[in-house]
């Protein structure tokens, strides 16, 4: 059933039209998600499907008694209402608190606010999450979501994926959020140049669609045939655990990328690297780490010894809150420990992109700002310079003569990560840096750091770009280490969730002991039929951090062999020995795993 259709619509900002005679449909069940370069017309485009925005010209209609849920980039709220009368519109306690699904969405958007809140008291995140819910809460026939991920972490958007593909309701997102796309698009919709270009399948299929169509005309230029095919490359090439790719385009796939090299040349930047940097780049020796200082705040790291070694790229991952940014700090060396030692290497050239916008001359000229830092800089094997990497990076002709005070919040994220490459760092550490860049942005910044020698630690909650800049992932788990994860975000995701079970579990173990005279005499009776004692669920849980202690040793000490490696790549004697332990350690931490993997379904089966 067709629910919105679009005839010959145009629209325009003043000179700039965004749409013009824009003719598309949109039916029952379609899941489509909209890309495009930022300020092209995705807002104009699903603000006029929603109907708060008229075009200049053309007719928009919807089916009668279309049920529209829009979400929009900014959120108005009644500051002194009530969080749960904004979300559950009036609804009794026993109504919705009786609703699995309305429970299941205050579980995970709105589990660390208090409900009896007023709004004005939410922080931005918060205000976001809290629009969010209300709009999950009601039913729709067509949902509209503009960047619905936004100050979402990776479990949060993972669950939010999972909650949108199981609706009913036909759905239209804007974000740039490549992993979201995927999840959850059959569809995608790019606005470019005024038009909407179709493409049947999620951002993968879109990639290879868009690659296809270039080939066969054989019009784009040369630069962004090598972006597409290196992005192409590295889809079909990247992590296992990307099950998106879609079949029915991998035979156009194939001519593109036969000779196409990996998207980075590993051994040899890390060769670069290691040249630049020696064998010592950030170790931490028994180090503690408050979020708020000695002993305030929640506990980061508590006894962590780690090393980050010359061209490691590690994505640093852990919930909202759980002390990313404050461990970054920490290796720039804007934070102390509260205790431990922290080691780093005579020859860092040491880059922070934090969060917050450096302060920069609101006066200035885009060129000039990046500039005066440095005219040229070499990046991998090429130079570059200054108004080369600003038309890399969105740039273009005249703007790179705007003046940084009308800049927006992204274009200052972008020359801020400019100034910072112009320094030529050999340590580079990320604090969301995908924050308000659109897509075409986002693989041009990929493809910089690709050529790009050095240590880079970044954080990102775009699943899609850590998977891609990152080689492998540690997480903050809540217990005060760096949790080595070969498995990568998936991995991530399954440790938080059976950790989830397990804290349960505890707790309805503990609180059945507490109070109980009889425990140990119960701790000796045999299990319920199919079921465990509480006396075995501990020793299980034992086993289980003993276990993962034991990963993480084998995982400290593989980043340990790999730097040797680095060290030692012309003394091919050594490197055998080195190798044959790597193999050996990869081995012994397989079966640790494996193990692992056998303790936790039994606790999960008990």
């Amino acid at each position: 059933m067709n629910l919105v259709n679009l005839e010959s619509v145009s629209h325009a900002f003043g000179p700039k039209p965004l749409l013009a005679d824009v003719s598309l449909g949109l039916e029952e069940g379609d899941r489509i998600g909209v890309v495009g370069r930022n300020g092209g017309g995705k807002t104009t485009l699903i603000s006029i499907i929603a109907g708060t925005l008229k075009p200049d010209s053309g007719r928009v209609t919807h089916t009668r008694g279309l049920r529209v849920g829009a979400l929009a980039q900014r959120d108005q709220f009644d500051p002194d209402a009530a969080v749960k009368d904004i979300v559950l519109g009036g609804r009794a306690e026993h109504e919705w608190a009786g609703d699995a699904a309305i429970r299941e969405i205050l579980a995970n958007l709105l589990s660390d606010i208090d409900l009896a809140s007023p709004a004005g008291a939410l922080s931005g995140g918060e205000r976001r999450r809290t629009a969010l819910a209300r709009l999950l809460v009601e039913e729709h026939d067509l949902l509209i979501l503009d960047e619905p991920t936004n100050h979402l972490d990776i479990e949060a958007i993972a669950w939010l994926a999972g909650h949108l593909v199981q609706r009913k309701s036909a759905l239209l997102v804007v974000t740039h959020d490549r992993w979201f796309l995927d999840a959850v698009s059959t569809r995608t919709w790019e606005v470019v140049d005024g038009s909407v270009e179709r493409y049947e399948g999620g951002y993968a299929a879109y990639v290879l669609a868009k690659a296809e169509r270039a080939r066969i005309a054989q019009a784009a230029e040369e630069r962004r045939q090598n972006l597409m095919r290196k992005e192409i490359a590295w889809l079909r090439r990247g992590p296992p655990a990307r099950t998106s790719k879609p079949k029915f385009r991998i035979n156009a796939a194939e001519a593109l990328i036969a000779n196409e090299p990996p998207p980075r040349e590993t051994v040899e930047l890390l060769s670069f690297a290691s040249a630049r940097l020696g064998k010592t780049v950030v170790d931490l020796e028994d180090v503690t780490l408050h979020a708020g200082g000695p002993d305030a705040g929640p506990l980061v790291l508590d006894h962590c010894t780690y090393q980050f070694g010359p061209g490691d790229r590690i994505g640093l991952i852990g919930v909202n809150g759980s002390g990313k940014s404050s461990v970054l700090r920490l290796l720039s060396g804007t934070v102390e420990a509260d205790s431990g030692r922290i080691v780093r290497g005579k020859t860092v050239r040491l880059a922070h992109l934090s969060q917050e916008l450096a302060e920069l001359d609101p006066t200035r000229r885009v060129l000039e700002t990046v500039e005066e830092i440095r005219k040229y800089v070499q990046v991998g094997k090429k130079e570059w310079s200054a108004s080369q990497l600003l038309e890399r990076l969105g740039f273009r002709g005249e703007a790179q003569w705007k003046v940084v005070g009308d800049l927006s919040g992204g274009e200052r994220r972008r020359l801020q990560f400019l100034r910072l490459i112009m320094n030529e760092p050999n340590v580079l550490l990320l604090d969301e840096p995908t924050n308000d860049l659109d897509i075409e942005t986002l693989t041009e910044l990929e493809d910089l750091l690709d050529g790009w020698p050095g240590t880079l630690v970044v954080v990102s909650h775009d699943r899609y770009f850590l998977e891609r800049v990152a080689d492998r992932c540690v997480a903050l788990l809540g217990d005060g280490r760096l949790s080595m994860l070969p498995g990568g975000v998936d991995e991530y995701l399954e440790r938080r969730a059976a950790g989830a079970a397990l804290s349960a579990r505890a707790a309805a173990v503990t609180a059945a002991a507490t109070g109980a005279p009889e425990r140990a005499a119960r701790d000796e009776e045999p299990a319920p039929a199919g079921g465990l004692s509480a006396k075995e669920l501990r020793e299980l849980q034992k086993e289980l951090n003993r276990l993962e202690r034991q990963i993480d040793k084998f995982g400290e000490r593989e980043a340990k062999l790999h730097a040797e490696m680095a060290e030692a790549a012309s003394d091919f004697e050594r490197l055998g020995r080195l190798d044959a332990e790597l193999r050996e350690i990869a081995a012994q931490k397989e079966s640790a795993e494996i193990e692992w993997m056998a303790v936790a379904e039994r606790l999960e089966g008990r």
